[in-house]
């Protein structure tokens, strides 16, 4: 048995700055991580993009600093990280490493890919990251693969989402045909999600941890609320299981902003995909 711990979309921020001018993420990130200090014994933990809001190099320190004792005090030598649109190349590598990697947990394989488009929220893989993937791919891993991508390639569930989703989920779920991929670990969507892709592939989306997203909102808009959560990812030879934790920290509900339709369409044509 293999057990993961994935978080994402923790939005930090240097010396202290507000995410959106409103939630300090990295008081946030250390209340979220005490709230989980119950999960017990780790393999591995998953950080699956925006790790940063603002891009700086103190951002992904305090990152690394978090999440690393975290994950080392439950057994775990493996913290995996991901880019996300808001991340930027220079800090993540320079503090976190590549931003494409493989990891091997005890035969069970994880393979990272970059989706982030510098300045844009959509995501692309790409037809050089396809070819790496498939190549990687090309041998069987002893207990199959992970693959971790921080924009999904499950439809998004607003309208804003929809906008800035992944460009080539296609060319990716065709990448993964006939190969031992177990399960695809996103974030993004800063909600809970799952579902089985057409190949039989289990995809994930964790919640994000800096805040939720409220996908009973009219549809056009966008309605964002405090509350954090994470995934629990328990792999065997029977399958890959997840559970969805909810962390309970101040203000959970609590109304952060909305945004209406003409907001949602200016953001979308600004950063969203290609019209």
């Amino acid at each position: 048995m293999t057990r993961i711990l994935q978080l994402s979309d923790t939005h930090l921020m240097a010396d202290g700055g507000l995410h959106s001018g409103l939630v300090d993420t990295t008081a946030l990130l250390r209340q979220v991580l005490a709230g989980l200090e119950g999960v017990g014994a780790l393999d591995a933990v998953v950080v699956s993009g925006d790790v940063s809001d603002d891009g700086t190099p103190a951002s992904y320190e305090s990152a690394r600093d978090l999440v690393g004792a975290f994950a080392a005090a439950r057994g775990a030598g493996t913290v995996v990280w991901a880019m996300g649109n808001h991340d930027v190349r220079e800090g993540f590598t320079r503090v976190l490493g590549p931003t494409r990697s493989v990891h091997d947990l005890d035969g069970l394989r994880v393979l990272v890919l970059d989706s982030s488009v510098p300045g844009k929220g959509y995501g692309h893989v790409g037809a050089e990251q396809l070819g790496w993937l498939r190549a990687q791919l090309s041998a069987p891993a002893p207990r199959g693969s992970l693959v971790v991508v921080h924009h999904s390639p499950l439809p998004a569930p607003t309208v804003l989402h929809e906008g800035v989703a992944l460009s080539d989920p296609a060319d990716l779920l065709a990448a993964l045909e006939g190969t031992d991929v177990r399960a695809v670990l996103s974030g993004h969507y800063h909600h809970g999600y799952a579902a089985t892709l057409p190949s039989g592939t289990a995809a994930f989306v964790a919640p994000g941890v800096a805040n939720r997203n409220d996908v009973l909102v009219a549809r056009g808009r966008e309605r964002v609320v405090r509350g954090s959560g994470a995934l629990l990812l328990d792999v065997d030879d029977a399958g890959v299981r997840g559970t969805f934790l909810t962390v309970a920290t101040p203000g959970d509900g609590e109304e952060l902003f909305v945004l209406d339709e003409r907001t949602v369409d200016r953001i979308v044509a600004e950063v969203g995909l290609p019209r």
